[in-house]
C-alpha cells in the first residue's frame, strides 16, 4: 500500500466465536417498580440551595427511578442528558459522552429496581439559563417480555 500496488485477494474473516464466549454475568431477570411508582420518575429531585441559581463549579444531581441499563445499552442514544431551555424548547446541551455529565445505576438491594442518579458538574464554559437533567432507560418486566422504553425529567433549574 505505501508503495502504491494494489492489494492481493482479500483473506479469511476471522471465525464468529459469538457462542462459545463464556457470560459471566447473569442478564437481568425483569424488574418493575415499586407501587405507584413509574420507571423514569422522580426519586430524588435536583435540590435548590435557598433559591439561588447554581454557579460554575456546583454539581447538580437527580435521581430517578430506574431499571438495569443492560436490557439496552443505548449504544445509538444516552442515558443522561443535560438540557437547556430556549425559545420554550428542551435543547440537549450535555450527554453522558461529555466528562462533566456523569451516569450511576445503583441497584435495590430485592434487585427487583434501582435508582439512576445523574450528577452534572457545571464546566467553565457553561451558558447561564434555564436546565433540567433528563433520564433515558428502558426495561423488561420479565426475561421473555418485550423491552419497554422509558424517560424522565427533574425539575427546572437556574443556572447563572
Amino acid at each position: 500500500m505505501a508503495m502504491g500496488q494494489k492489494l492481493a485477494a482479500k483473506g479469511p474473516s476471522p471465525p464468529d466465536l459469538y457462542s462459545v464466549q463464556l457470560r459471566l454475568l447473569v442478564p437481568p431477570l425483569g424488574e418493575t417498580p415499586p407501587t405507584g411508582v413509574n420507571f423514569g420518575d422522580m426519586k430524588q429531585d435536583v435540590i435548590l440551595s435557598s433559591g439561588k441559581p447554581f454557579q460554575k463549579g456546583d454539581r447538580v444531581n437527580a435521581t430517578f427511578w430506574s431499571a438495569n441499563p443492560r436490557y439496552d445499552l443505548l449504544t445509538e442514544g444516552t442515558f443522561a442528558v443535560v438540557e437547556r431551555l430556549e425559545a420554550g424548547k428542551w435543547i440537549p446541551s450535555y450527554d453522558d459522552d461529555d466528562f462533566c455529565l456523569y451516569f450511576k445505576y445503583a441497584a435495590d438491594i430485592s434487585g427487583y429496581n434501582g435508582s439512576a442518579i445523574i450528577e452534572w458538574e457545571l464546566p467553565e464554559d457553561v451558558t447561564p439559563g434555564i436546565y433540567r437533567l433528563r433520564h433515558f432507560g428502558s426495561s423488561k418486566k420479565t426475561t421473555d417480555s418485550p423491552t419497554q422504553y422509558f424517560t424522565g425529567a427533574s425539575s427546572a433549574f437556574e443556572v447563572s
